[in-house]
């Protein structure tokens, strides 16, 4: 069998099969020609080594293994040596898990240090759990589904509601300007030192706001080219509540307070019930003269809804 036919047979590429030949690891034999000359056994022990470097074995640490098959057994890790093999490639990955959690809870300590520079709020005491992060989102959130709640926005008159933004102005919904005016209704912005109602993340559509806010955060510039007058985060949360969020997330639009939930009266929004609290389920509004000209909701994942907002201004320009 020619070298080629191995690499094609194994998984690997000829020059691998030549660095396992100049380890040692391989040895075929030669024809009289000088060629080499690889057998069923050859296959095998390349299989070998490759699925032993994709757990993350070195090349040069899989002889015990090869070993192992030449003393005839009938797996490679069937000898002591091989086990031991394991074993040292399981202690240097958790070292190497050690110290990336480590170089973790450091830039945790210096994000909540950062944090909360600007913010009216100290940091939590000795105690206080720095893995708790808010900005990253559980891989197994629920997914909201749409319950048809929103279903009657589009085309919906803003009412002559007066609402406070966090810099303490007034701002009339229903004169906002001809141009769009992004708002994000969202339900409740954790922060540090303070617990989210319990089973919070269990609640499809809950867990995500500050993840949201940042992505408005970062998007910003990009949805006023694209469109946007002006962007709006609205809650049920109080006016302090929502300005250390602004201040500690440094965010470069205001948030509007509806502790009353005037809004979801006037306008029928949709609200759902987490720790004695009623909060405004999670939608955005695109408001243009005074009317609701887009809805977005159900919305999900949260730390993406920016762009999704700025993807629907890009392609519906006015």
């Amino acid at each position: 069998m020619r070298i080629g036919e191995l690499a094609r047979r194994a998984g690997v590429t000829t020059k691998a099969v030549r660095y396992y030949e100049s380890l040692g690891l391989l040895t075929p034999e030669r024809l009289g020609n000088g060629y080499r000359d690889y057998d069923e056994h050859d296959v095998r022990l390349a299989r070998e080594i490759r699925a032993l470097n994709a757990l993350g074995i070195p090349v040069e640490r899989t002889r015990p293994f090869l070993d192992c098959l030449a003393a005839g057994h009938r797996h490679a890790d069937d000898c002591p040596a091989s086990l031991a093999g394991y074993r040292d490639a399981i202690d240097e990955l958790t070292q190497r898990i050690e110290g990336l959690a480590a170089r973790r809870a450091v830039l945790l300590a210096h994000l909540r240090d950062a944090a909360h520079r600007n913010s009216g709020v100290s940091p939590a005491d000795e105690e206080e759990d720095l893995m708790t992060d808010y900005t990253t989102l559980p891989a197994d959130l629920p997914v909201p589904e749409d319950d048809g709640e929103a279903a009657h926005l589009p085309g919906a008159t803003l009412p002559p509601l007066e609402l406070h933004d966090t810099s303490g102005a007034p701002v009339r919904l229903d004169a906002l300007g001809a141009g769009r005016t992004v708002i994000y209704v969202y339900p409740l912005t954790g922060r540090p030192g303070t617990d989210l109602p319990d089973g919070w993340d269990a609640i499809p559509g809950a867990r995500g706001c500050t993840a949201q806010a940042c992505g408005f955060r970062d998007h910003h510039q990009e949805l006023l080219a694209a469109g946007a007058v002006s962007v709006f985060g609205l809650s049920s949360q109080d006016t302090d509540y929502q300005r250390e969020v602004v201040e500690r997330l440094h965010l470069p639009f205001p948030m509007l307070s509806d502790p009353e939930r005037s809004l979801a009266g006037a306008l029928g929004l949709p609200t759902f019930e987490a720790g004695g609290l009623t909060l405004y389920k999670r939608l955005t509004l695109i408001v243009r003269a005074g009317v609701v000209e887009h809805v977005f909701y159900p919305i999900f994942p949260p730390n993406e809804h920016a762009e999704q907002v700025l993807t629907w201004l890009r392609d519906n320009p006015l």
